[in-house]
This record gives C-alpha cells, sequence and structure tokens, in this order.
C-alpha cells in the first residue's frame, strides 16, 4: 500500500491518506477524536437519513460515506464551532464524489497528475477527446 502525503496549503485538505484510509494532519487529529465532531457528524448522518436515506449529496446516486466539509479546515479555523461543527457547511459525500472534491484527486484517469513511486507528483497530459 502506498502512502500518499499531502501538506497543509490553501485548498489542500489537511491530512494524507493511506491507501483508502484518511489520516488527519497533526494539528487536526485532536479535533476529529473529540466528543464534538463525533456528535455533529453523527447527527449530520442522522438528519441525512432522514432526508433521503443517507444518499450522497453530490450524485445521489449512491450512499453516503463520509462527511465532507465544505469549507476547508486549516490551523485558523478548525476550533470555530461555526466552521467545523456547523451543519450548513457540512456535506455527506459518496466515496467516489468526495475523491473528486477539490485536493481529493488522487490517481483518477481525469487527474492531472500522478505520483511517481517515490510519492512525487508527475504531470499527465489531459486526456484526448
Amino acid at each position: 500500500m502506498r502512502l500518499v502525503l499531502f501538506t497543509y496549503k490553501p485548498g489542500v485538505m489537511p491530512g494524507y491518506f493511506y491507501g483508502d484510509i484518511y489520516v488527519a494532519k497533526d494539528w487536526a487529529k485532536e479535533f476529529y477524536k473529540s466528543g464534538a465532531w463525533l456528535k455533529c457528524r453523527a447527527s449530520y448522518i442522522v438528519e441525512r437519513i432522514s432526508i433521503d436515506g443517507g444518499m450522497c449529496e453530490e450524485c445521489g446516486e449512491e450512499l453516503g460515506y463520509i462527511v465532507h466539509h465544505k469549507v476547508l479546515l486549516t490551523p485558523e479555523n478548525i476550533s470555530d464551532p461555526e466552521i467545523s461543527l456547523n451543519h450548513k457547511y457540512l456535506k455527506y459525500d459518496c466515496k467516489r464524489c468526495h475523491d473528486y472534491e477539490e485536493a481529493h484527486f488522487v490517481n483518477k484517469d481525469d487527474c492531472r497528475c500522478r505520483f511517481d513511486a517515490a510519492g512525487q507528483p508527475v504531470e499527465v497530459a489531459p486526456p484526448h477527446k
């Protein structure tokens, strides 16, 4: 299993993937383990299940898989519950749609870069149409 690292910069999610497992950056780990986040996440999923059975809010074709923050969490805003714990700024995505969100492109067919064996980004020419 290859480790794909993402470092914090605007527009890039605060963590990395180990295979299909998302691991939060050090500054976000405490938040994602907190009772406040776990309760917020659970209540949002329950809300989505009551609305449409828990379908993906992006495509509506698959069941939701992950609660996604619409506002990118940063070290500066992660402690602000109006941003990090507000249902207004969350959405329930299936795995496929979540991976296509900004900064989640990892070896997708329409991705503009891939990663080599050393984990370095390699530009890919756009597909022929």
